[in-house]
């Protein structure tokens, strides 16, 4: 599953800083059980899919996932070996911004041990600390 946009307004964009937290997206929305970022960063395409596998391999394909972040920004790189000038390099992977307090996975259908060990295990494909959290009950 290709985790990158249909249509693009520009090829290419500046890396940016990622200040402060989240103000939106940080609460568990869906499931039952999410997993939420705890340091700034980029998560990959291939970061997202191999975390989705992980997670569903761990609850045996039982529980409804939820990906709460969507790869948006292009992050190109020049070839090894290669001058300096001649224009900014391809696009080399695609990357969605994570601040602290982002909701990145979400679990239901599935019982509270489960969703840790899931978490767990998507835990070690992610490239930032991240920790599982519990939905708030609305009154």
């Amino acid at each position: 599953m290709a985790y990158m946009p249909r249509r693009i307004k520009r090829r290419r964009v500046f890396r940016g800083m990622i200040k402060g937290l989240a103000t939106r997206g940080n609460r568990v929305s869906f499931g039952d059980y999410g997993l939420q970022a705890l340091d700034a960063g980029w998560i990959t395409g291939r970061q997202l899919e191999a975390s989705r596998i992980a997670a569903n391999r761990a609850t045996q394909g039982a529980a409804k996932i939820w990906i709460r972040v969507f790869c948006h920004k292009p992050i190109s790189s020049k070839p090894a070996e290669t001058r300096m000038g001649k224009g900014k390099g391809d696009v080399d992977f695609w990357a969605a911004t994570v601040r602290p307090g982002t909701i990145i996975f979400e679990l239901g259908n599935v019982t509270e041990d489960k969703a840790k060990l899931a978490f767990k295990r998507v835990a070690h494909k992610m490239p930032i600390r991240v920790r599982m959290v519990k939905r708030v009950p609305t009154t």
